[in-house]
């Protein structure tokens, strides 16, 4: 075979006793695949970090993405490409688009509804998310199409949260959708402090962060943690919501989790990092 003998025997004694290098690469991939097959949706930047997340093992990115390379993981979700901007907001303006610094919880809370159907059955999940943390602080679910309750419901508890601070002047940014405009979801706001803002319309980027999570939330329902409707989809959704909060590193922040970085900007609030 054109072989030197020497070769074929340095190459014999590496493949029955790999050196220490080898042996690390090699349980590192079957560790990425282990992880990719829980959480599919997701790249090589995103495991990394619940693999350090979860086992405290530290590896960089480039090794990471070696590591997903060799072993042929990518990311398998496809996100929606937005189209260009509309015409700005007639009900309120878009304060998201002044030069506003968000550097503390609960100052900016930006809501959305998506939809999906788990055996069958069509559900709106409606979600208000701090834009400061990413951190979703309320959240309702129904089974009933252009239900307007579950807007109404997640406006509560919001309320209710806001209430336990009234010392934070409260941002809500949403859509120009029918119940976001409406008397009975406004009439409320100016006696909690909370300003309303709106997106230009048909203009998704307005409110990028949301309809990000939204993207996000369908492919790690599905392709990650496997919402089947064997059990009740509410205690589904509550549990994901948790893993969300608290399980989930963030790429906006520094692969941190919602509640970590609440719990980091607590230990320094003058210091700590800001989204915006």
């Amino acid at each position: 075979m054109g072989i030197r003998r020497s070769s074929f025997y340095t190459w014999k004694k590496n493949l029955s006793c790999p050196s220490e290098r080898t042996q690390n690469l090699v349980n590192n991939i079957l560790l990425f695949q282990e992880y990719h097959l829980k959480y599919p949706s997701h790249g090589y930047r995103w495991l990394n970090a619940k693999i350090r997340l979860d086992t405290g093992l530290t590896l960089s990115d480039p090794y990471a993405h070696k590591c997903c390379k060799t072993a042929g993981i990518k990311s398998e979700a496809k996100h929606y490409k937005y189209k260009k901007s509309g015409e700005p907001a007639k009900i309120f303006p878009n304060l998201l688009m002044s030069e506003l610094r968000i550097d503390g919880p609960l100052q900016c809370i930006v809501s959305d509804m998506t939809a999906f159907r788990v055996k069958g059955v069509y559900y709106e999940l409606t979600l208000y998310m701090d834009l400061w943390n990413n951190e979703i602080v309320s959240h309702c679910l129904s089974s009933k199409r252009g239900d307007r309750m579950t807007y109404i419901s997640g406006l509560e508890d919001l309320i209710a949260l806001k209430q336990q601070h009234p010392e934070y002047q409260m941002i809500l940014h949403s859509d120009q959708g029918s119940v976001y405009a409406s008397k009975k979801f406004n009439e409320l706001l100016p006696m909690y402090n909370i300003t309303r803002s709106m997106s230009r319309a048909g203009t998704p980027t307005d409110n990028a962060a949301m309809e990000s999570i939204n993207g996000w939330i369908k492919a790690e329902l599905f392709m990650d943690l496997h919402v089947t409707g064997s059990g009740p989809v509410e205690k589904e959704i509550d549990d994901y919501i948790l893993f969300f909060n608290e399980q989930r590193p963030a790429y906006s922040l520094g692969y941190l989790t919602p509640h970590q970085y609440k719990q980091q900007y607590a230990r320094n609030p003058k210091g700590g990092p800001a989204c915006l």
